[in-house]
């Protein structure tokens, strides 16, 4: 298929864009694996492809720049995929970040064996920043079809938890029943109102070197080089809002993207100033900056990753 191609039906003629109105996207709707959960949707005909991958409580439709990031995409002949896994909305708290790694692994397969992709940039915003850290970490026979990554809003949730009273007496529950070997048991609903959730994932999420703490101010140095450091093997955006509600008032926000960025080899480090998590009040900045990163880091000159 045509990297130019809108439409596999000869109606490129007739294509309108991948936004039919506000809130409302126009593509294909399809199954990536065998739960029924996993669903994608995918704006654009092209065969090279951004996924966006939420964080916690997201699923489609997550954040206010997607629309004008399909249309911007379009224009340079990407498509956009949002996929659902275990982990979207509510199911979080009995997911895990491996769990999540293995079903972008089979979202990558299917874009590479049904359609023709010729490479994949992934797109995380906020604990989908964490998916992405992990899956490169992990090796996967697809991640090789990685290109380039964007964490958009990596923010600690630990540290963010920490400022809220019930935490601590949780983070002990959850270490406890993980040591009684209860750790895919659920913690009480005051752990986490939104989400039923397991000790394990608590204690992923809120305690000091859990598997999700990758992003926390207070990790030295050779910590964040020991979780991070593997990202230099794969052209990467940090992409930080610097008024982020999800951080606590005393972390040095220009500090602390200045060390992730340099953990993760001197990635490129983009501060919006008054931006906020979702960059709901920035959404054209945030556009701008993953269109130039993608443009720059996107597939003139990519080899085979098969070959």
């Amino acid at each position: 298929m045509s990297g130019s191609s809108s439409s596999g039906s000869g109606l490129a003629a007739n294509y309108e864009g991948p936004i039919k109105g506000k809130n409302q996207f126009r593509g294909v709707l399809f199954k990536y694996g065998p739960k029924p959960i996993q669903v994608a949707f995918k704006t654009g005909d092209y065969n090279q492809q951004v996924i966006f991958i939420g964080g916690l409580t997201d699923g489609f439709l997550a954040t206010e720049y997607l629309e004008p990031l399909a249309i911007a995409l379009d224009n340079e002949k990407w498509s956009l995929v949002q996929l659902l896994m275990s982990s979207s909305y509510s199911g979080y708290g009995t997911s895990s970040l491996q769990q999540d790694a293995m079903e972008i692994d089979q979202l990558i397969s299917y874009l590479i064996n049904k359609e023709n992709s010729d490479g994949v940039v992934l797109l995380g915003h906020s604990t989908g920043s964490q998916d992405i850290v992990h899956y490169m970490r992990t090796n996967a026979a697809c991640s090789r079809a990685v290109r380039a990554a964007i964490l958009q809003a990596p923010v600690s949730d630990r540290e963010y938890k920490a400022t809220l009273p019930e935490t601590a007496a949780m983070i002990d529950l959850s270490s406890t029943m993980i040591k009684e070997g209860r750790g895919s048991e659920l913690m009480p609903k005051e752990a986490d109102p939104s989400s039923p959730i397991t000790a394990y994932r608590y204690n992923s999420l809120c305690a000091y070197m859990g598997d999700d703490d990758m992003f926390s101010s207070d990790l030295s140095d050779d910590q964040l080089r020991m979780r991070l450091g593997h990202m230099a093997n794969t052209p990467c955006q940090v992409i930080f809002s610097m008024n982020d509600e999800y951080v606590p008032e005393y972390v040095d926000k220009k500090a602390l993207v200045d060390r992730l960025c340099k953990a993760m080899g001197g990635a490129e480090k983009v501060e919006i100033e008054y931006g906020n998590h979702s960059l709901s009040n920035r959404v054209h900045e945030a556009v701008q900056a993953i269109i130039a990163f993608v443009k720059r880091e996107g597939p003139k000159g990519w080899d085979d990753p098969w070959s």
